[in-house]
């Protein structure tokens, strides 16, 4: 199997045959991954769902893309685990730059730095002077605990940051809420923030922004061995423009713009 793979991900032709398709996966489970998670932009490659054989991961079906197939999905590797449904991309190499963000949004060509967030692509976006920098998937609120829309600016920043409500799975230690990045409070006093977090490959927070953030993964869960996503520290150093050298509370009196759009697609957990 593994051999196989590495022949088609040489030649960058994504032949998807290898891998069982989801009607010969188990279907008990309402939701089976992301192939359950419908994104307009799903329209402009042609990808097919296929369930992670045992025994194997993203690294060793994708070898060095990946990282690309992992932002596909909007999924980390702590959750792309053999059984689960995926997108497969019939041809890899349209993954490369693959954004479903606008690479210029007028509404921001007058800012420094511009923040956007689509919460139907769960996508984000850094901009700078209209142009896209860079942009990243993220993990939204759902239904059930919704992500606010609107005009927003960044009020606030603390490099560790932690949640006063949830802890990790089977501990007592506080969720860790690393990069924290404030962009609105509301009228209960609720702040609400844009940090690291799990990817689980569909909006599954309680109406925070969450990015990739491999290295408390790592440190909460012992995995991945060797991180590589950081997308929370480098939204979180870009808007600031370094990391802080202490963990205090940073006020930003003028911080970027964020505008949040959309709704965020509905799944059955």
């Amino acid at each position: 199997m593994l051999s196989y793979w590495k022949v088609l991900v040489t030649i960058t032709v994504m032949v998807v045959m290898g891998l069982p398709d989801v009607s010969q996966a188990d279907s008990s489970k309402k939701h089976r991954g992301p192939c359950e998670i419908h994104y307009p932009s799903d329209a402009t490659v042609e990808w097919d769902c296929r369930v992670i054989p045992p025994g194997e991961s993203l690294e060793t079906i994708f070898g060095e893309y990946w990282v690309d197939v992992a932002r596909f999905n909007r999924i980390d590797r702590r959750h792309a685990r053999p059984g689960l449904s995926i997108k497969v991309p019939r041809r890899l190499e349209e993954l490369a730059q693959f954004t479903p963000l606008p690479l210029f949004y007028p509404p921001g060509e007058l800012n420094e730095k511009f923040i956007l967030i689509d919460l139907t692509e769960q996508f984000l976006g850094a901009y700078e002077l209209g142009a896209l920098r860079f942009a990243t998937p993220i993990a939204s609120g759902n239904g059930l605990n919704e992500t606010p829309t609107g005009a927003f600016r960044l009020t606030a920043a603390h490099l560790q940051h932690q949640s006063g409500l949830y802890t990790i799975e089977g501990t007592d230690r506080p969720y860790p809420m690393n990069y924290a990045l404030r962009f609105h409070v509301n009228r209960e006093g609720v702040s609400y923030w844009i940090h690291g977090r799990d990817m689980p490959g569909y909006p599954a927070s309680h109406g925070y922004i969450g990015l990739y953030d491999e290295s408390m993964q790592k440190e909460q869960y012992g995995a991945p061995k060797d991180p590589e996503l950081f997308d929370a520290e480098r939204l979180f150093v870009w808007a600031l423009g370094s990391e802080p050298d202490d963990d205090h509370v940073i006020p930003l009196p003028r911080g970027p713009r964020v505008h949040i759009i959309g709704q965020a697609p509905e799944h059955q957990p």
